[in-house]
């Protein structure tokens, strides 16, 4: 009965014992807990009377423990009882089908959510009748929570193994289902059926497992081996492991053993295995070993900084469960090609570097280019003249031996000064100052402002082209007339300080402002009409002007002009002109007579105005004073313009001349002075 109860089932401690007529039955109060798929054990004792003969035996279950009517009968001794649940038959056992052993213990298989509940006990027997128990014990059934049981054994490479999975619960119902997942690496899965094997326990109770036979090697080792088994009404568990496989791979040296002088010895020892093999380097000095470093797995030997006496032997050991394995090797100092000359220089300057090595061919090259710049045997000299910053970079001096090829590299600077370009200045917009400073210098230069120093209410932007950079600073100034704006430009090869000017903007706002202002229609149409009454009043001044004129050109009766010595008109010299031009004139072919004006110089200074007495002596009669004006042709103006007044001159020789050449056109010189006086 111990053996029975061990069955991994929650059994309650507590019974109670419930008697009648000498008849005892004792049953568990406690409520009993299992799990989906499982079984679970109730246990049960009774006693009797010496007239009491056990006989048959009934279990009933009740949905609840209130409700105690609507019961169920899942077993009775009696198997021809036709009484019994369908579902229950063949899934509650006797764990001891002898009834004179005083056992009324039960078996659930296979079990259900359903299977929760109240369960009773009735004993029935000859001569007394029956006695059944008043007590109940309840039993509640949870979800499969339980995994298998994987046993994994030792696991060595080359050897043959066995892995154990045993499914949970020691149960008589349905078999399990076994089967084996296998997940290599690389996320590689593989699915294996199990072959199942039930071992029977008692009577009532099975032990159901699966196995597993392979050759363990390296590859299995990490690998991973799960377990799932399934029960009825498909719920599963399973259980998932982790092979560690014992084995143990050739030691490997990794590196190169010929170091160029001033290079790095780096020195790789390995050896795969499991568990994890002890590496140690050492030296061989004297005859003595000298321990460098340790490590587990895997040991890097690294030596800076080569020189001829870390040349020589070095030993890496290995021991795995207490196996040694040795390897040796030997390091060689290699002598580098040697680079001399300045790597860095001022644009403008020369490049000037050697590169050297012993019975080698010695060829110069730059970074990113195939071009050999320079190449000679033993010894080859680099010179460049007047270096820019283009041709900073990486210099490449490579010796061809006959037994290797050495290469040595070289960073060659350029240096360019500090200096600022133009287009640097500071504009004044608004009480807003915005200065410009831009310098150009390799390394790339820094720009300070020394006039920030005293601001915090600032921004400063900077932009960077190649070897050129760019920096704006906005602040805000009440006065600057005497702020003095200070750009530094400086690298690690100098320094340079400019004073930038400082400019007022000018604004075009009043300038917009006024085209805007005359882009209106309102201000044209009324600029319009302020002309046009303009030029009207300008017209009527001048035309009563003129009025006025005429008035006073019929009040004056005579303008007399006087050709005397003490009383001339024209000068002499203008006089001497006029008669050579009428002479060229008239030779020409009476050019004359084809212009109706012909103008004279006159001086207003020397125009007399006849007084009322001299008027009567000159004026005989009014027919001669018009054959006079008739006769002679004469511009009568001043600057040009006709006064339109009658005038008298006094004929001499020339005069007459003239009159006698022109007679044929007197009435057109009549009809032309008539108009201009109009």
């Amino acid at each position: 009965m111990t053996l029975l109860l061990s069955v991994r089932c929650s059994i309650a401690d507590a019974a109670k014992e419930d008697c009648h007529n000498g008849s005892c039955i004792t049953l568990s109060e406690a409520n009993l807990t299992a799990e989906v798929g499982l079984c679970v054990v109730v246990p049960c004792s009774f006693t009797t009377n010496h007239s009491f003969t056990p006989e048959r035996l009934t279990w009933y279950k009740f949905p609840s423990e209130e409700n105690r009517n609507d019961s169920q009968i899942i077993f009775n001794s009696n198997k021809t009882n036709p009484n019994v649940q369908t579902g229950y038959r063949g899934q509650v056992s006797l764990l001891e089908p002898d009834l004179n052993n005083m056992s009324c213990s039960i078996i659930i298989n296979d079990l259900t959510k359903s299977d929760s509940g109240s369960y009773q006990v009735r004993v029935e027997g000859g001569l007394s009748g029956a006695t059944k128990s008043s007590t109940r014990t309840s039993i509640v059934i949870k979800d499969l929570s339980q995994k298998p049981t994987v046993m994994v054994p030792p696991l060595t490479e080359g050897q043959q193994t066995t892995l154990t999975c045993t499914a949970p619960g020691l149960c008589s119902g349905s078999v399990p289902t076994i089967t084996w997942t296998w997940r290599g690496r690389g996320h590689n899965t593989t699915e294996i059926p199990g072959k199942i094997t039930t071992e029977n326990l008692t009577a009532v109770t099975q032990r159901h497992s699966s196995t597993l036979t392979f050759n363990a090697s390296a590859k299995h080792h990490g690998t991973k081996i799960t377990c799932k088994v399934g029960f009825t009404g498909n719920k599963t568990t399973e259980e998932t492991v982790t092979l560690n496989v014992i084995y143990v791979k050739d030691l490997k040296l990794l590196g190169s053993t010929a170091v160029e002088e001033g290079r790095a010895l780096n020195l790789t020892c390995r050896r795969k295995s499991f568990p994890p093999s002890l590496i140690i380097w050492t030296k061989l000095s004297s005859n003595k070993e000298i321990e460098m470093m340790n490590d587990t797995g895997t040991a890097n030997l690294v030596i800076l900084n080569m020189t001829a006496e870390h040349s020589g032997k070095y030993i890496c050991k290995a021991i795995h469960l207490n196996k040694t394995q040795t390897k040796n090797v030997t390091v060689k100092y290699v002598e580098k090609a040697r680079i001399t000359g300045k790597t860095t220089v001022r644009e403008g300057d020369a490049l000037n570097l050697t590169c050297s090595f012993p019975s080698s061919l010695i060829t110069w090259t730059k970074l990113g280019s195939n071009k050999t710049l320079k190449s000679n045997m033993g010894t080859a000299t680099l010179v460049i003249l007047d270096v820019t910053t283009d041709h900073s970079g990486q210099y490449i001096c490579t010796a061809k031996h006959p037994n290797n090829t050495l290469t040595e590299r070289v960073d060659v600077t350029v240096a360019l000064l500090p200096k600022v370009l133009n287009g640097s200045e500071c504009v004044v917009d608004s009480g807003v100052l915005t200065c410009v400073c831009i310098s150009q210098g390799y390394p790339l230069p820094t720009i300070k402002w020394p006039l920030l120093e005293n601001h915090t209410d600032y921004s400063v932007n900077t932009t960077v082209l190649k070897h050129t950079v760019k920096s704006t600073v906005i602040l805000t100034l009440q006065d600057h007339n005497n702020t003095a704006v200070e750009c530094v430009c400086s690298n690690k090869n100098g320094e340079e300080k400019w004073n930038l000017n400082i400019k007022e903007k000018k604004h075009q706002g009043q300038t917009i402002a006024w085209l805007t202002t005359v882009t209106r229609l309102d201000i044209i149409v009324a600029f319009f009409i302020g002309g046009l009454i303009s030029a009207t009043v300008c017209c009527f001044v001048r035309k009563c002007h003129r009025k006025k004129q005429s008035t006073d050109r019929h009040l004056d009766e005579t303008l007399e002009m006087v050709n005397s010595q003490q009383d001339r008109l024209i000068h002499a010299g203008e006089e001497v002109e006029d008669d050579q031009t009428h002479d060229q004139e008239v030779a020409e072919g009476g050019a004359v007579g084809k212009s109706d004006v012909e103008y004279s110089h006159i001086n207003i200074s020397l125009l007399k105005r006849n007084n009322a007495a001299k008027a009567g002596n000159h004026q005989e009669t009014a027919e001669t004073e018009y054959a006079e004006v008739k006769k002679k042709k004469v511009d009568v103006g001043l600057d040009g313009e006709s006064k339109g007044e009658e005038v008298m001159i006094e004929e001499d020789e020339d005069t007459k001349h003239i009159q006698e050449e022109k007679e044929g056109e007197e009435e057109a010189l009549y009809s032309s002075v008539k108009d201009i006086m109009d």
